[in-house]
């Protein structure tokens, strides 16, 4: 009988060793991502974190500075206590997409005080109509010529502002809105698992053939 042994060549073992100090040292050297620029909407942290739900507000305490924020490893990151893992994988990944300029709702205004931003309705010319647009004028201001359209927000009837978050503010004929920083207004909400998720439905589901035929034990 022959016998193989599961062990590999010593030369194999240390090219492949070598390659994985190589790998390490490589991902060392490369430069960190740009720290993107704070906007109006999202001047700090704690905002940022709150935007973007999932109770990661409770850990805004632990990560005081922007470039913290936008540099902090995972491996960093659960030190100071953030978990679980699925909640850093969310932060990295909203991470990754403010610093690509992708925002949620709000995150284009540029006329923001104390975290709200005034929205009204503006009309523009297009050929010989006029299209509605919501736009984000400085606070004060009436001419809307210069004000610039927000995005996630339209026009819905005669001139009523509507979105999420969005309030109305009164006597103004939904003509007006304000939009304030709340909890979890960028939240992506998680799926549910359906017989046990992707790993476990096989095995779920022949369990619930087995009772339906009355032969679980």
């Amino acid at each position: 009988m022959i016998t193989r042994s599961s062990k590999l060549p010593r030369t194999l073992l240390s090219s492949f060793q070598l390659s994985r100090q190589c790998t390490r040292a490589l991902h060392s050297s490369l430069p960190l991502p740009p720290i993107p620029q704070p906007t109006p909407f999202v001047p700090d942290p704690a905002t940022f974190l709150t935007l973007i739900g999932r109770q990661l507000s409770k850990h805004a305490p632990k990560i005081t500075t922007w470039d913290s924020l936008f540099s902090l490893t995972s491996t960093q990151l659960r030190e100071l206590g953030v978990e679980p893992a699925r909640s850093r994988r969310y932060l990295l990944w909203w991470r990754d997409q403010f610093r690509r300029g992708i925002y949620g709702i709000g995150g284009d205004l540029q006329n923001v005080v104390d975290g709200v931003a005034e929205m009204r309705v503006k009309e523009v010319p297009v050929g010989e109509t006029v299209r509605k647009v919501v736009v984000n004028p400085p606070p004060g201001v009436e001419e809307l010529a210069q004000a610039k359209v927000v995005q996630g927000v339209h026009v819905r009837g005669v001139g009523t502002i509507v979105g999420s978050y969005v309030e109305l503010v009164k006597e103004s004929g939904g003509s007006v809105a304000r939009l304030k920083v709340q909890e979890g207004m960028w939240e992506v909400r998680r799926g549910h698992k359906v017989h046990g998720g992707e790993r476990r439905r096989k095995y779920v589901l022949s369990q619930i053939a087995k009772k339906a035929r009355g032969t679980v034990k």
